[in-house]
């Protein structure tokens, strides 16, 4: 017989599965949670330290490109003071500690503006190596770091000066919520700076075994920190969890500064810097799982699927292997005794026939009554009775028990983290679209009255290259007409000036919105540049593990951008307007058909892109959260779908290489019977009912051979002895 032929492998196959069923749903089901701290609170401590490191990184990359950026622009100019150089670059972005120019050739300073600059952790020697501009961490006498960022100021004709920022490993905009502290780790575990909640011993002491705990863990490779195929954040991520004190429990998370793209670097990523964060949550054991739902859905199971079987076994499978050893006894010509005939259904249609081929072969005539055949249930009957049995249990856990409802309780943390976590993008948006701002107003302040078109589009071109984040650049002159152009065909309307608008949002009607940055140029009569952002550079932004869905919304509550498909200028969804009409950020959880945690921040900070009114606003069904009300319902729905996919698979298994040959057998066996000797028949399986259509082929050749064998005078029926 063939090995996944035939009516054994899935009966048995049946009750294998029914078996270890009923042992997982006892053990998923009835086990008690033991966890003091539910899934969700942890991995969101993941995700806020996530979005400290993408926020850090970030910070630290800008400012590296901005001050290179800067004093390339300055290269390409005439030669300026050192004061003018620290003056432009203190009124374009205000985001060092302190700055300074120093002549490399003697050393000397020639100027400086904010706070001392560790000159001694530069050697002007080793500048001309290829990481002599390097930007380089120093721990200055008060334990605080700073990171020095070094560019070429360099005009012909002149002596080489270098041009040195200073910036603290602060994190820009990220709100880190009610009690959570944050820190920035080096490669070796030390705390470089701390942020945020750290009241008492106790409290710095367990971020400190956080951040050597997190130093080790960063050194992995992020490809095999992971899971196969998670995807994910780009770097080494994950959650701590520390002491308890009371019914408080510290936890934390940490992640490595990563290149936005697996795979690639930046100077940022370069520098083996880890974000560790603590918090502490309330510990308490989950009580909503009951031993005794479990212990009673299995034994539930093991009734049902018992019964299940017994039906197959008693009502399929006995039958068809007797049908197959009746049918081996006739081809042996053993005739003497009747056929056992099964009680109904395909096999008693057969047996019926073979009892009446063995009258033929014995002498009857063809047209000679059979045995009666009693009516009863068919194979796929049977089969579709034991769908009912096993779908009896299944259906119950897959959309009845064990259901959470709109009562269900999200943790604190969890409403408390979306919150931060949304103003954190807020203003990671809002800083983004500064810096653009900032990086046009630059290249502004070098645009003067004797800058010929072709030098102005150089800058543009380069000042593309160097930022993704615009479409197109342009400067414009005070009648409209554009002087020069870098990237895609503006979006300006011929003959109108520049706005007087620093940041605004156009293309209403369109596909997509035009978010436009403008920056006048002094001294060129009222000429500006103009910048066009992509709007896939802000939505870039938006995309975040653990969020949900996030959109960016104007005054008017219309959407602008998002981090997955949208309509431009659609309204929000109508369960967000009450957020919405809030001047704050908030967060709250929605309860009704769907339970939601929701949150919204509106923009909140200096700069161009405070005027535009914008907010960032997210949302999560609760459903999606490992939280134990919803673990539970997901594990019962899955003994469900467990239950379902065991029954369709074995009984159309079943029904495939059985029932639907046996009801064909049952006509061919019939229509033997009834006369039909021209009617070659092949099996279609090596299996009990290919052995029995094989018999019936046997049968038929004999009975074809009958009248020869009375025309040469022998009536004795094959098989039947003398008296």
């Amino acid at each position: 017989m063939s090995l996944l032929g035939g009516i054994r492998p899935p009966i048995a196959v049946l009750s294998v599965l029914l078996l270890s069923l009923a042992g997982i749903t006892a053990l998923t089901l009835g086990k008690p949670d033991s966890a003091l701290v539910p899934k969700a609170v942890l991995s969101s401590q993941q995700y806020v330290a996530e979005d400290g490191a993408i926020a850090l990184r970030a910070s630290l990359d800008e400012s590296v490109a901005d001050l290179t950026g800067t004093a390339t622009l300055f290269n390409e100019g005439r030669p300026v003071s050192a004061d003018t150089v620290l003056d432009k670059v203190g009124n374009v972005y205000q985001k060092w500690r302190g700055t300074a120019v120093l002549e490399i050739s003697s050393g000397k300073m020639l100027a400086a503006r904010g706070e001392n600059v560790p000159l001694t952790a530069i050697d002007l020697g080793e500048l001309s190596r290829a990481d002599g501009l390097a930007p380089r961490m120093v721990r200055l006498e008060n334990g605080q770091t700073r990171l020095i960022i070094l560019a070429l100021l360099s005009w012909k004709g002149q002596p080489q000066q270098l041009l040195v920022a200073s910036s603290t490993l602060s994190f820009p905009g990220v709100d880190l919520g009610p009690g959570r502290a944050i820190g920035v780790v080096d490669s070796t575990g030390r705390l470089l700076s701390t942020h945020g909640a750290l009241d008492g011993d106790r409290a710095r002491e367990q971020l400190a075994a956080f951040a050597k705990t997190a130093a080790r863990k960063g050194r992995q490779h992020p490809v095999k920190a992971k899971a196969p195929g998670s995807g994910g954040y780009t770097g080494v991520s994950g959650h701590l969890t520390g002491d308890t004190a009371g019914d408080v429990r510290t936890v934390g998370g940490y992640a490595t500064l990563a290149a936005p793209q697996p795979g690639d670097t930046t100077t940022a990523s370069d520098l083996g810097l880890t974000v560790v964060t603590q918090v502490g949550v309330p510990a308490h054991a989950s009580q909503i799982t009951r031993p005794a739902f479990g212990l009673a859905a299995a034994g539930a199971l093991l009734l049902i699927g018992g019964l299940a079987v017994v039906v197959l076994f008693g009502t399929v499978q006995r039958p068809l292997i007797r049908l197959f050893l009746e049918s081996r006894r006739l081809t042996r010509g053993d005739l003497a005794r009747p056929v056992s005939v099964p009680r109904a259904g395909e096999a008693a249609r057969v047996g019926a026939a073979l009892e009446r081929l063995r009258r033929q072969l014995q002498g009857d005539p063809a047209d000679a009554a059979g045995p009666a055949v009693r009516k009863g249930l068919g194979a796929r009957a049977l089969l579709a009775l034991c769908a009912v049995l096993l779908l009896v249990w299944s259906i119950p856990l897959m959309l009845l028990l064990n259901r959470a409802d709109s009562s269900v309780k999200v943790p604190d943390q969890i409403v408390h983290d979306q919150r931060a976590r949304t103003v954190t993008l807020s203003d990671r948006v809002r800083r983004a679209l500064n810096e653009g701002h900032a990086d046009l107003s630059a290249v502004a302040a070098l645009v003067g009255d004797r800058t010929s078109s072709e030098d102005m589009k150089k800058v543009l071109e380069r000042t593309l290259q160097e930022h993704d984040r615009y479409q197109s650049l342009y400067v414009l002159g005070a009648d409209g007409r554009i002087l020069a152009r870098a990237g895609h065909s503006p979006h300006h309307t011929a003959g109108e000036g520049p706005s007087d608008q620093a940041i605004e949002v156009t293309g209403e009607g369109g596909k997509k919105p035009v978010v436009t940055a403008t920056a006048e140029a002094p001294g060129r009569g009222g000429a500006a540049v103009v910048g066009e952002f992509r709007i896939e550079f802000v939505n870039a932004l938006l995309g975040r593990q653990g969020m949900g869905e996030v959109r960016v919304v104007d005054a008017k509550g219309r959407v602008i951008g998002a981090d997955s498909g949208y309509f431009a200028f659609e309204k929000a969804p109508s369960y967000l307007t009450s957020l919405l009409a809030g001047k704050r950020a908030q967060a709250t959880v929605q309860r009704g058909g769907t339970v939601r945690v929701a949150a919204v921040a509106p923009f909140d900070g200096g700069g161009a892109a405070k005027s535009l009114g914008w907010s960032v606003v997210s949302w999560q069904p609760a459903s999606g959260l490992a939280i134990p009300e919803y673990s539970l319902q997901n594990r019962t729905v899955l003994a469900g779908l467990l239950g379902l996919t065991a029954a369709a698979a074995c009984l159309g298994w079943l029904h495939i290489v059985v029932v639907r040959p046996l009801r064909a057998l049952a006509g061919q066996a019939e229509a033997l019977a009834a006369g039909d000797r021209k009617t070659v028949l092949f099996p279609r399986h090596h299996d009990e009912v290919g052995a029995v259509v094989r018999s019936l082929e046997l049968i038929r050749q004999q009975l074809q051979g009958q009248p020869r064998k009375r025309d040469g005078g022998s009536r004795t029926p094959a098989g039947v002895g003398r008296n």
